[in-house]
């Protein structure tokens, strides 16, 4: 099943998208959140439209797209988990998961624009497989129980600004990674049946050039792997995001330039669906 939010920001409707139709979900829950995964909302979805029970959406594909999840209690990324990622950023392949924390309120729909920090020269793009969790996970015994709390799977953009994060960082990434808008996600979330989620192509494309083109199979560690290990240090909630790190092909590697205002970037992962955003100066909006 993929689950969408449709509608302008901070009003959008949850809904079920089939292959030729979408069905709203408002009757049944009041968004895709925390509370929706945490009561089996998939499985009451499903139950909902076997029984007739979802009114269609009329004119949904005229309505804005938004992030297909409503405030995550947590976003935890993964650092340099693609081996090639890790040497165009001048570091060796990583032993452990690097972890580092994004904010809620850095969620964006797939297709929103994106202003680019004030004072920021280094802004860069980073297509990911993004994981949403479904089920409470803390102290698995091993990652063979990982994907069972596994709730679906998104596309997410993990934009960074490069100066922010390496230069003025204090020795934390953070700094680079939270600027508003800086996690666009969507358009739908996937669940578990309908992916493969280790074999997935994953692109990105700047001004509709290609960037970066790999597979998630290029993992150093798998999604099982990052769930188990996550789980002995924090506690993972239903409607939080891992993303699960990029491939090569960012500006930061020095072989393309940084994002401009005016930029057009495109990511994709096969059978997750694809994002494009325009990027905007600072104070162009205003």
């Amino acid at each position: 099943m993929k689950f969408a939010r449709l509608g302008p920001v901070g009003k959008e409707t949850p809904v079920l998208v089939l292959e030729d139709e979408v069905r709203s979900l408002a009757d049944l829950t009041t968004d895709i959140d925390a509370a929706f995964w945490a009561s089996d909302g998939p499985a009451r979805a499903a139950a909902a439209h076997a029984a007739g029970e979802l009114p269609l959406l009329e004119g949904a594909d005229t309505l804005r797209v938004g992030a297909p999840i409503s405030k995550p209690g947590a976003i935890v990324c993964i650092g340099m988990n693609y081996a090639a990622h890790a040497a165009e950023s001048g570091s060796e392949p990583p032993t452990v998961p690097i972890i580092f924390f994004k904010t809620p309120n850095t969620i964006a729909g797939p297709n929103d624009a994106v202003t680019i920090p004030r004072n920021s020269t280094k802004t860069d793009w980073e297509v990911e497989l993004g994981v949403v969790i479904g089920k409470r996970a803390s102290y698995l015994d091993s990652p063979d129980q990982s994907l069972e709390h596994v709730a679906g799977f998104v596309v997410a953009n993990d934009l960074s600004e490069r100066e922010f994060q390496l230069e003025v960082s204090g020795g934390q990434w953070s700094k680079g990674k939270i600027a508003p808008g800086f996690s666009p996600v969507g358009p739908w979330v996937v669940t578990p049946d309908e992916v493969e989620h280790q074999k997935l192509g994953l692109r990105s494309f700047v001004n509709g050039e290609p960037r970066q083109d790999s597979v998630t199979a290029d993992q150093i560690f798998d999604v099982a792997t990052v769930i188990h290990h996550l789980s002995q240090f924090m506690v993972l909630d239903p409607g939080d995001l891992i993303m699960t790190g990029t491939p090569e092909g960012v500006a930061l590697s020095g072989r393309f330039p940084y994002i401009q205002p005016g930029d057009v970037v495109e990511i994709e992962i096969d059978g997750l669906g694809r994002q494009r955003q325009e990027y905007v100066a600072f104070g162009s909006q205003a």
